[in-house]
């Protein structure tokens, strides 16, 4: 009998990784993208080498037997009491629960996997107040996350459409002269639609897959909703920050440090937690210039102190495509907190 693996592209092993000498040494033109969900299937992805098949033959039968195997990673950030990272759990110290039944982790890494990273910045007439300044600490920021021959990074501009303006790179002056490039800021806000696209350029990558939006988190355009953007994101694996402007475009036009209770921006608001909040991420809202480097600087370190949870579901193929609910605990650590994703999509195929 010859037992045949077949490994599903979620499993995201045996890859061949980018070397540095194949990246790109120009600039392409932005690839610009109708604002419409339909769309989305057109944007050009990364493409993934398959992964090997291993074999083991049985002289006594020629029968191929195919199982597939799918794995979910889930990253993890676990602080303690001071708000401080955990760095020394193991395997034994986490209790995984899936749709509350508990359920075996394969492994443990701790910020090992490669980082594949979609930067969007919200391009719309709403943000203009602040972008000189976004647009440096996002520069700083790719050269503080980004591990040279590791770690890529793509980036997109959000408007009334959406601009991919630079394909996933490990070449931080390719970024830095695409942002550097940003067209002037003008149009309505399709936040959500521009959220799927980045979702769904990232979904085959390799590595943990991450999204950082800098926006104030409006959206007067999209067609999808809020939570066909979270399934989306769920769908494709991927960890969502933002670092939330509302708070430092009204300091810099007002200079007092207060928030805005209109509905605009509750909505906004309660839109940005939901998605960082299920994804595993985080939301930071920076008051000046100080905070918001500093908020490119926590999501910089916690990415770099980051455990990944390596799960293979054991009734995947009975249940392609549902969504099955993850819960995370630490034994006998109950004064540490933890922050993760809320679920995953088991791929339909």
């Amino acid at each position: 009998m010859i037992l045949v693996f077949a490994f599903d592209l979620a499993a995201q092993s045996g890859r061949v990784r980018q070397r540095p000498e194949d990246l790109e040494i120009t600039k392409p033109k932005p690839i610009v993208f109708e604002k419409k969900p339909k769309r989305i299937a057109e944007i050009p992805r990364p493409t993934p080498t398959p992964t090997p098949t291993p074999a083991k033959k049985n002289d006594d039968d020629d029968e191929v037997i195919r199982v597939e195997s799918v794995l979910v990673p889930i990253p993890v950030s676990v602080t303690d009491e001071n708000g401080r990272a955990v760095k020394n759990l193991q395997l034994q110290d986490f209790e995984l629960f899936i749709d509350g039944k508990s359920s075996s982790i394969s492994a443990v890494s701790y910020s090992e996997t490669p980082v594949r990273l979609a930067l969007l910045f919200d391009n719309s007439t709403s943000v203009t107040l602040a972008r000189d300044f976004e647009k440096t600490a996002a520069i700083r920021f790719f050269k503080k996350v980004l591990r040279p021959r590791i770690d890529q990074a793509a980036l997109f501009s959000v408007a009334t459409g959406t601009r991919l303006e630079q394909t996933l790179t490990g070449n931080v002056s390719l970024l830095t002269t695409a942002i550097e490039g940003f067209p002037e800021p003008k149009g309505a806000t399709a936040l959500l639609d521009g959220i799927i696209i980045a979702a769904n350029y990232l979904k085959s990558a390799e590595g943990r897959r991450v999204i950082v939006i800098v926006s104030d988190g409006d959206d007067n355009l999209s067609d999808a909703s809020l939570e066909q953007t979270i399934k989306s994101l769920q769908a494709a694996n991927c960890q969502v920050y933002v670092v939330k402007t509302t708070d430092f475009e009204n300091y810099k036009r007002s200079g007092v440090r207060g928030g805005n209770a209109n509905t605009t921006f509750l909505s906004a608001n309660h839109r940005m937690k939901e998605i960082a909040s299920r994804t595993g991420g985080d939301v930071y809202s920076p008051l000046d210039e100080k905070e918001l480097d500093v908020a490119f600087a926590r999501i910089s370190s916690e990415l770099s102190d980051q455990y990944i949870l390596n799960f293979y579901p054991e009734d995947a193929t009975q249940k392609r495509g549902e969504f099955r609910k993850i819960e995370l605990k630490i034994k006998n650590r109950e004064r540490f907190s933890i922050r993760t994703r809320d679920g995953f999509y088991v791929p339909k195929n």
